[in-house]
């Protein structure tokens, strides 16, 4: 009996260490299986195991945020009742009634998109020479960046949210224009050359006459990319049920939006009067920490908005490149991050900015670093020059986010990693826009004569209190 157990332990013991030693049948105990249960095995939410099975964790972590913001609303909507008014959205879309600044702007862009085709066409015949050209296209792109920010600052008849589209339409024109004057020098070289570069073998090339058309110019222009090439990939038709699952996307998304911020997030403004930079310290924490969920929620549905915004535009254009961001929400660093989030931007500053700094013999960290601060500063133009207010919060917090990420990489790898980025996401260049943002509500505020009187500002806590809210108080 003491040898049938032996062999047993040995057996087992054999199994664990991965060896297969074949016992005889008559050694075989027949309570092998109740005597030895205990093998190596580790813990299901060690780092060691490969277990993938989350889903149910995550199911509990859905209900439980749907549960607990569903709590918020609520108490939002008892403490301040029904303040979702679309009216006071269209107060900052509508200009004077003679007079429509951004409207303007953006009919007027027309006319930097055919001086770009006119200087084109006049290189193509050899009515001018590289050199001439090269600088009439770049004056014509300072025009095209000066004339926004002036119409901008000195005219007072426009709206902020007319000031955010066309400063953001000029600023996406610009990008545009650049590169169809940059990837046209790329073709005439490759022309006199006898080099194909950037251009697909299997497409076929088409003469530098016959695609220098205002069509072709328009649809570029049109199209869901800041990169020009000739003959884009297309779609073989246009579905029209994904037109109208976009459109209604679309139209959903932005009722959210001004849910969000009419009922969440301009209470939170409306608790102080005073502008960010003079409030202390603790008013500053209780603000940001007040405001991390709905701008967070704000953010992500801005980036569901703009994926149905350009589906739809490339669906109507048949585009067929429609890879607009990677899995940046699956990042283990912020590079990764910053890689995936935005790809038609991201194609643009490596092609037009980092390739061109590596071929003039700067390295290549720092034509990376140089990459980055111009599109924090591109950041920082396009939200403070709207709001009137250049303070840097967006373009310090990005920095810091840069700094972070260089030193603290090989510490958060992994699943750790992806949390990370996850906390920049929440407490980086988001709260920085609320503040940008909370600071023009102040000053609106304080413009409008009605405030001062009203019980709300006395105690903006008080549930009463909101039943008065002042005329064009909204975001």
């Amino acid at each position: 009996m003491r040898k049938s157990f032996s062999s047993i332990y040995s057996s087992s013991s054999a199994e664990e260490d991965g060896e297969s030693l074949p016992l005889p049948a008559e050694a075989e105990h027949p309570c092998a299986a109740v005597l030895c249960c205990h093998r190596v095995h580790d813990s299901l939410l060690s780092s060691n195991s490969n277990f993938t099975g989350y889903r149910g964790l995550l199911n509990w972590i859905i209900i439980l945020l749907v549960l607990t913001h569903a709590h918020l609303f609520l108490e939002n909507f008892i403490q301040h009742g029904f303040l979702i008014d679309v009216k006071k959205v269209l107060e900052h879309l509508i200009e004077d009634n003679c007079n429509w600044p951004s409207v303007n702007l953006i009919v007027a862009a027309n006319i930097f998109a055919i001086t770009a085709l006119l200087i084109e066409r006049s290189q193509g015949k050899g009515m001018l020479t590289p050199t001439i050209a090269h600088r009439l296209h770049l004056t014509n792109l300072g025009v095209l960046l000066l004339f926004p920010a002036a119409v901008i600052v000195h005219e007072n008849t426009i709206s902020t949210g007319g000031a955010f589209f066309s400063l953001w339409f000029y600023t996406a024109l610009g990008m545009k224009l650049y590169s169809y004057q940059e990837t046209n020098h790329w073709y005439r070289q490759a022309q006199s050359t006898h080099a194909e570069r950037c251009q697909d073998v299997s497409v076929p090339e088409k003469a530098p006459d016959e695609q220098l058309t205002f069509r072709d110019l328009y649809y570029f222009l049109f199209a869901p990319t800041l990169c020009y090439q000739r003959d884009f990939p297309c779609a073989p038709e246009v579905r029209i049920n994904k037109l109208l699952h976009r459109l209604l996307e679309m139209v959903i998304v932005i009722q959210i939006l001004v849910g969000i911020v009419q009922q969440w997030i301009e209470p939170i403004f409306r608790r102080s009067e005073n502008s960010f930079s003079s409030m202390d310290i603790t008013m500053r924490v209780e603000l940001l920490v007040g405001l991390v969920a709905p701008t967070h929620f704000f953010w992500l549905l801005v980036f569901f908005l703009s994926h149905s915004y350009l589906n739809f535009c490339a669906e109507l254009l048949r585009f067929g490149d429609r890879r607009f961001y990677g899995d940046w929400w699956n990042a283990t660093t912020l590079v990764v991050f910053w890689e995936n989030w935005n790809i038609p931007f991201q194609k643009w500053c490596h092609r037009h900015v980092y390739t061109r700094l590596v071929e003039k013999n700067v390295p290549p960290s720092r034509a990376e670093l140089l990459v980055f601060l111009m599109s924090a500063g591109l950041f920082e133009y396009m939200i403070a020059l709207p709001l009137l207010s250049c303070r840097l919060w967006i373009f310090l917090m990005m920095l810091f986010e840069l700094v972070v990420a260089v030193f603290l990489e090989n510490y958060f790898q992994g699943n750790y990693g992806n949390g990370f980025v996850w906390l920049c996401l929440l407490l980086g260049p988001l709260l920085a826009v609320s503040a940008y943002f909370h600071d023009h509500y102040a000053s609106f505020r304080q413009q409008d004569p009605q405030p001062s009187s009203s019980p709300l500002v006395s105690d903006p806590r008080l549930p009463s209190a909101v039943s008065s809210q002042p005329e064009g108080s909204s975001v």
